[in-house]
């Protein structure tokens, strides 16, 4: 048997829907990426969540332009991206839904770091943020944020996205 049985048939271009079922048996980190400064506060669940580099340190987050918070990000050019524990499967709901924004915010319990944007309290971690660029790829911006204050939570469990539903992933001991 040639190797070219054991591999799948390969397609040039892709369709919209196989990358997406692709993209599901991708598990990513469910985060809640909040704002807050002069053009008010805002929130939105993602997982399209990376980091970049440590020197600086930098994460990007990729926002769709069509996303009712984005002219609330793009205007204040700060976030903190709030990693969910498991637990948080409901919060994330509301801040990946069309729950008014108020009300996703009277959620949690929120605190604030060194830009002012809302840090979720027993989030796993919490990146505190200033956006340095963005670039515009398809329907969506990707934004690389500065890091310039984080919390870490090791008390908390975490919570991925894999096959469209939420999955616990508990800490190894050392």
């Amino acid at each position: 048997m040639s190797v070219d049985t054991l591999m799948p048939e390969v397609v040039s271009g892709v369709e919209k829907q196989s990358f997406r079922n692709a993209m599901a048996r991708l598990g990513a980190a469910v985060n809640i990426i909040t704002t807050d400064g002069p053009a008010g506060r805002a929130g939105f669940t993602a997982s399209a969540v990376c980091s970049v580099t440590d020197s600086p340190p930098t994460l990007l987050v990729c926002l769709n332009r069509s996303a009712s918070v984005y002219e609330v990000f793009n205007a204040n050019r700060q976030l903190c991206v709030n990693t969910l524990a498991a637990g948080h499967e409901e919060l994330s709901g509301l801040f990946g839904g069309k729950t008014p924004m108020e009300a996703r915010f009277q959620a949690a319990e929120w605190s604030t770091l060194t830009t002012g944007s809302p840090v979720l309290a027993g989030a796993v971690a919490s990146f505190d943020c200033h956006v340095t660029q963005i670039a515009s790829v398809g329907t969506h911006d990707v934004l690389i944020c500065e890091i310039h204050a984080l919390v870490c939570n090791d008390q908390t469990h975490g919570l991925i996205w894999f096959d469209r539903g939420y999955h616990h992933l508990a800490r190894r001991d050392a």
